[in-house]
């Protein structure tokens, strides 16, 4: 199968980047075609859409987990230690409805075609600049690996074949096929528990825990592999479709906590929303 674009290394990557084919120039501009997603060469004065309405839309917060206990009882926890991405599900800050529909109403895309992807917000008067490496480092996360995004098709990736996966997450179905509904129910506790942080904490879409989208299940391939994908990436280009899209939640409430606290944006006497009891996996949410 055709690669996918690579944001940087893997480990074990030679330092030589390999070219580009058209193949691989059409997967990185499909990402735009199935929503109002602006394409990574839109100038900032496209965007931010001012038609669109932030009043209505719902903030999610995010998940985390109790490391000592989930440690325990679970092998999610070394499937995401593998690829140094405990701190993103440690994260249980409040989050702020006001500034997160703030930061999401001014946002805008500012790199060019050929730059690092790169977006901008303004919060309380103060500008917000984020790029997978500023977010990596902001929530302690590699920013290393692949790229790449699908909304409805099967990724493609050397190595990813969508049947094997399947039979791993889906392992008393013996007939498993690429088109089959992927439905959670029949997921491990393990695997179900690790889907629940990825709609949270990774790849947000508003709705809910019954189905998996393809995306996902690549995104689980990855992490179950051991191969290095730029997640920070990934968040930063969720950002800017929920952004622009009218019926989207808006995502990473406690995330963005922590890009306000990056940026000295003052947060003391604001109304702040705390996670709920069942948003951290702990013994007695779990039990």
């Amino acid at each position: 199968m055709p690669r996918t674009k690579q944001v940087a290394k893997k480990k074990a990557a030679s330092t030589s980047q390999p070219k580009k084919s058209a193949k691989k120039q059409r997967l990185e501009l499909r990402e735009s075609s199935p929503d109002p997603f602006p394409s990574d060469s839109s100038s900032e004065e496209q965007i931010p859409i001012r038609t669109i309405s932030f009043a209505e839309k719902r903030v999610m917060g995010d998940r985390n987990i109790d490391l000592d206990f989930c440690s325990s009882e679970f092998s999610f926890v070394s499937w995401l230690d593998d690829l140094h991405l405990l701190p993103l599900v440690q994260i249980s800050d409040p989050f702020y409805i006001k500034f997160v529909k703030e930061f999401y109403s001014n946002l805008r895309m500012v790199s060019a075609q050929n730059e690092e992807f790169a977006i901008s917000s303004y919060v309380k008067g103060k500008r917000i600049y984020l790029d997978a490496r500023i977010l990596a480092s902001i929530l302690h996360i590699p920013h290393t690996g692949l790229y790449t995004f699908e909304h409805k098709k099967w990724p493609e990736d050397e190595g990813f074949h969508p049947n094997q996966i399947l039979s791993i997450l889906y392992p008393n179905d013996p007939n498993v096929h690429p088109n089959m509904a992927l439905t959670t129910n029949k997921l491990s506790v393990d695997h179900r528990l690790l889907h629940h942080l990825i709609v949270h904490q990774i790849l947000p879409t508003g709705e809910g825990y019954a189905k998996l989208s393809r995306m996902q299940v690549f995104i689980i391939w990855c992490i179950l592999s051991k191969i290095e994908f730029c997640f920070p990436l990934l968040m930063l280009k969720t950002m800017v479709r929920a952004f622009s899209q009218k019926k989207s939640v808006l995502p990473f409430g406690s995330i963005l906590t922590k890009v306000f606290q990056h940026c000295h944006i003052r947060l003391e006497g604001e109304i702040a929303t705390k996670l709920k009891k069942e948003d951290t996996y702990n013994k007695s949410t779990l039990n």
